[in-house]
């Protein structure tokens, strides 16, 4: 429509008359003049204007429009970093309604199944798998993974992660990097598999290749975490910090200052993880995680009513099985058995709701069982993870502590030594191999172990420090004297077998082969941030 132009209101009438040299009118100027003058006047307002919209720009049309919540969570997705839980629930409703009028979406299908993924992760409700797999599968059936739909597969890898069946994720990962080798999310997928699976020098490769394709902060995290894994704890430490300076979002600050809590808890420096933890809560008062590390911090400092309200507030809103059982032994290490055995009746319920939805919480439940409950029970559910070639160093721990608390310690010890061989500094790996020797009667190896669980972490569990503490005490101070003055025993009809002689029918060497010893990888390819900033079946590509 066109603009009409608009007169200009006329003048007021003057409440008085006109008086003096006011009163009489000038005469008419003759018409060269007007016109010049018209001329000029003209000339003059076309400069005024043009010199207006010089000086003063319009800002709204000069500075782009602020992206949406579901603009933010497809820029973080795409960025494989995480997005704010407010951005993914944005995220999720917007693709809802796409997917109802354009059902032959593939892409929108793959978007929303991996929302979901997510979702399911940060929020503990595990139904979000179901629907994850739902929508997956329909972005395949609109357009199959062998003709360019990747994206679903690496969804479906994902969701076998999120369910902890590391081998069906292994599986979907290595399809899409066998037909797209430079697909980072493959590699993504591959990690966290690799790592579920214990195969820790393919993971470490997987995060080198993940650091030459997708640089940034989360190339930081990853490459942080394989740093720890090896028990390289300066690296891991410079390397985290180095992702928590260049977060460029909320959450991807609070989940990089988590991080770093993790990591100083993990020192036995809770004072320090404490302030972590509260800087990420800070930054986002979402992240529920660094809530149940602040938890964990404040049982270590000794200020257990404040962890209890804490942990009471996270298992509520995080139901994680993990913080849950971590709640009942603060409950069982301050003598409110009426309390804890209430967290481990709750804790039961997940677990059980966990299978119902296809996850695979095996590795706390046995912890649960093993200390809690039936230790022959945690034993077969680990030899069942353990034949399922998922052979980290977290099931290693719990299927050896299983053993000893069934009464087995000779076969336990072999898979301790393996979790404590692996590399990683966890208090709770030398303090279980620690125990583990001492039944066997090695006071010296058993003495040094659990020497070194309390040096590592001194409050590593509300629970098993005090523990630990009795034993070393048990142990008495090692014999005067020196080698010089040491005797050797005197020989017996039938010498004790020595650790690898020992009868043991797991680990053997074709079944768990010893990690291989690695060059540590160059941090480079990952440091750089850029500038801007369970399931399923097998596959069968």
């Amino acid at each position: 429509m066109d603009a009409k132009p608009q007169q200009n209101p006329e003048p007021p009438p003057s409440p008085l008359p006109p008086q003096g040299a006011t009163s009489v009118p000038p005469p008419p100027a003759p018409m060269r003049t007007t016109l010049r003058r018209a001329a000029f006047g003209a000339v003059a307002a076309a400069v005024l204007v043009a010199g207006a919209v010089i000086a003063v720009p319009d800002e709204e049309a000069a500075a782009p429009p602020a992206p949406g919540p579901v603009a933010r969570a497809e820029a973080a997705s795409a960025a494989g970093s995480p997005a704010s839980l407010s951005d993914l629930t944005a995220l999720i409703g917007d693709r809802q309604k796409f997917v109802e009028t354009h059902p032959a979406d593939a892409p929108a299908w793959a978007v929303l199944g991996r929302a979901y993924v997510e979702w399911g992760q940060r929020s503990a409700d595990t139904a979000y798998y179901a629907r994850a797999e739902q929508a997956l599968q329909r972005s395949l059936a609109a357009q199959p993974g062998e003709r360019g739909n990747a994206e679903a597969w690496v969804g479906l890898g994902a969701l076998a992660n999120a369910r902890n069946d590391f081998l069906a994720g292994k599986k979907w990962g290595e399809t899409v990097r066998a037909r797209e080798p430079k697909s980072w999310a493959a590699y993504a997928v591959l990690i966290d598999a690799y790592d579920g699976l214990g195969e820790y020098p393919a993971a470490a490769r997987a995060t080198e290749k993940y650091g030459t394709l997708r640089k940034g902060v989360t190339a930081l995290a990853r490459t942080s975490r394989m740093y720890r894994d090896q028990g390289w704890r300066e690296d891991a430490l410079a390397t985290a910090q180095e992702a928590a300076d260049h977060a460029a979002t909320p959450a991807e600050k609070a989940a990089a200052l988590d991080r770093l809590g993790d990591l100083a808890a993990e020192r036995g420096e809770a004072a320090v993880a404490l302030a972590q933890y509260d800087a990420a809560l800070r930054t986002d008062r979402g992240h529920l995680p660094s809530l149940a590390g602040r938890a964990r911090a404040l049982a270590a400092l000794g200020r257990k009513d404040e962890a209890l309200a804490e942990y009471r507030t996270v298992t509520t809103k995080l139901p994680r099985p993990e913080y849950v059982l971590e709640l009942g032994e603060l409950y069982e290490s301050l003598g409110l058995d009426g309390d804890a055995r209430t967290q481990y009746d709750k804790l039961r319920g997940l677990l059980s709701r966990a299978r119902t939805a296809g996850v695979d919480e095996s590795l706390t439940e046995a912890r649960f069982e093993a200390d809690h409950g039936d230790p022959e029970a945690a034993v077969e559910l680990m030899r069942t993870a353990w034949a399922a070639q998922r052979r980290s160093s977290e099931v290693a721990d719990t299927l050896a502590w299983s053993l000893h608390r069934a009464g087995r310690s000779e076969e336990g010890v072999q898979y301790a030594d393996r979790a404590v061989e692996t590399g990683v500094r966890n208090a709770s790996y030398t303090y279980h191999l620690g125990v583990i020797e001492s039944a066997l009667g090695e006071d010296g190896p058993a003495r040094g172990h659990l020497e070194e669980a309390l040096r590592t972490n001194p409050d590593f569990s509300p629970l098993a420090a005090p523990l630990a503490r009795e034993a070393l005490d048990g142990l008495g101070d090692p014999a005067s004297g020196g080698p010089a003055q040491m005797q050797p025993p005197a020989p017996s009809a039938e010498p004790r077998p020595s650790r690898e002689a020992r009868p043991s029918r797991e680990p053997s060497p074709e079944a768990s082969p010893e990690p291989a010893k690695e060059s540590r990888p160059e941090a480079s390819a990952a440091a750089a941030p850029s500038p801007g900033a369970k399931g399923g079946a097998t596959p069968s590509p």
